[in-house]
């Protein structure tokens, strides 16, 4: 069973034992479409959770999770990872995809030349950034916004971006 990170547990909120998420869902919906969350620390065994409810607050999602009543009980969660099962995520949209297809693809210029392959994520501040590890070992941050992104093709397990000029002459120099 393949299971997909998809927030992880900021800090309680309140007294009756919500917890604020730092969701990496576009949607706060999710936790509202999904059976239910599974909840582990890092390295940890996944506990499962039904959603009671959710809402967005300050930018960010609060869960009433099943189980949890009372502060404690939800500061007990504090740093916890996430995680939903891939067959139960909605589908995505025809010109959508989950950030996790992603990874493992080989990345392309329009030339097609080789520029590596999609190893990590980082989101911060609603940017999403890609790791790509080039075949030199190289790590290159690169910003996934859609003028950079000219196709992905999710069978052939390919994308191919257009990177702003000299992105990739700062990652790739010589040294």
């Amino acid at each position: 069973m393949k299971m997909i990170l998809v927030a992880e547990v900021v800090k309680p909120h309140g007294l009756r034992g919500e917890v604020c998420i730092e969701s990496f869902a576009d949607s706060p919906f999710l936790y509202g479409e999904v059976p239910s969350v599974f909840l582990a620390k890092e390295g940890g065994k996944p506990r499962r959770f039904r959603v009671r409810s959710h809402r967005t607050h300050k930018g960010r999602v609060l869960l009433t999770l099943e189980g949890i009543d009372g502060r404690d009980r939800a500061e007990a969660l504090r740093g916890h990872r996430i995680l939903v099962r891939e067959k139960d995520l909605p589908q995505s949209g025809e010109d959508s995809l989950y950030i996790y297809q992603l990874e493992g693809m080989r990345v392309l210029l329009e030339s097609g030349e080789v520029v590596g392959t999609v190893s990590d994520f980082l989101l911060t501040q609603g940017q999403e950034t890609w790791v790509i590890n080039s075949a030199d070992g190289k790590e290159i941050l690169f910003p996934a916004v859609e003028e950079f992104i000219l196709s992905v093709d999710l069978e052939g397990r390919e994308v191919t971006v257009a990177p702003p000029e000299g992105l990739l002459d700062i990652y790739l120099a010589k040294s």
